[in-house]
């Protein structure tokens, strides 16, 4: 799949944002004032960009409020209604917290709930396709979630807790790239299964549909060298978990050396979502003689 700027971006921000909003609403940290209406404000911040990036995705981005209607049926739509609710109720909770001292834990219990419930959503956007073998697992919403708790304990300064949870996070990745490298050879889908024709012996296409280019191969068959591919699991292994997990556990942590945490996990973050996108192979590249 082509890795597109927008949803790289989606998914890494709105990851971070609605990860945060989780530890905020459970009480952590246990801040007031100025302080308290920083962190909700980079927590806010980073799902709304996070969520304003996605609509550059869209074929028409100014009818962004028809993707909200379709909850029923479609996880992207529950996604958009269920980030417009948690954002509503955190920006209260806020309000609350902030303006008034108090943290009302119910309502910050809520949100939390609301924030991972959206990136569940997010995730099943992906896992429900069966047509890409790598996205069609239980690893998808595993890892978004991961990365949501994470990246949010390790914004909210949640030492303790942010690495081993990063440490975790690094195993999972690296099972869930393991275990994607052989999804489409264990699917059994092939250019005979995708036409019917497999029962008449090994069919091969006589030329290819088109000579020229198209929206199927720039979209569903993108390709990316192999090499490439090994030096960014480097990197999203390093940045992920690796630097920042066991920095924390390791190192007295300031907040120099915790902004460097930060930014090295949100590099691993973009290189593990890049090769998230780039590695996806959808089978409508079989027309093309790709995958």
């Amino acid at each position: 799949m082509h890795p597109a700027p927008s949803l790289i971006a989606f998914t890494t921000l709105s990851g971070l944002g609605f990860g945060l909003i989780f530890w905020l609403g459970l009480g952590l940290p246990d801040a007031t004032g100025w302080v308290a209406l920083t962190f909700a404000t980079i927590a806010m911040g980073l799902a709304t960009a996070g969520l304003l990036s996605s609509l550059f995705h869209l074929g028409n981005p100014q009818r962004f409020m028809k993707a909200l209607t379709q909850w029923r049926s479609s996880w992207l739509s529950r996604e958009g209604v269920l980030a417009v609710v948690t954002l509503t109720m955190f920006a209260l909770y806020t309000l609350l917290w902030v303006w008034f001292d108090m943290r009302f834990r119910p309502l910050g219990l809520v949100c939390g709930g609301l924030a991972l419930a959206t990136v569940y959503c997010t995730a099943m956007i992906y896992a429900q396709m069966k047509g890409v073998p790598r996205w069609h697992s239980a690893f998808v919403p595993l890892l978004f979630l991961g990365y949501a708790l994470g990246g949010g304990a390790l914004l909210a300064g949640q030492v303790r807790m942010a690495g081993p949870l990063l440490l975790l996070l690094t195993g999972l990745q690296i099972l869930a790239w393991w275990r994607g490298d052989g999804a489409f050879a264990r699917a059994g889908t092939s250019l005979g299964t995708a036409t019917g024709l497999g029962d008449r012996g090994v069919v091969r296409p006589l030329e290819p549909p088109q000579t020229g280019t198209n929206y199927l191969l720039d979209e569903m068959a993108y390709r990316v060298a192999r090499r490439r591919s090994r030096a960014l699991r480097l990197i999203a292994i390093l940045g992920i978990g690796l630097v920042p997990g066991l920095g924390m556990l390791v190192l007295p942590t300031g907040h120099a050396l915790a902004l460097l945490f930060v930014l090295a996990h949100l590099l691993g973050t973009m290189a593990a979502r890049w090769l998230f996108y780039a590695e996806a192979e959808h089978v409508v590249g079989l027309y093309y003689g790709r995958r």
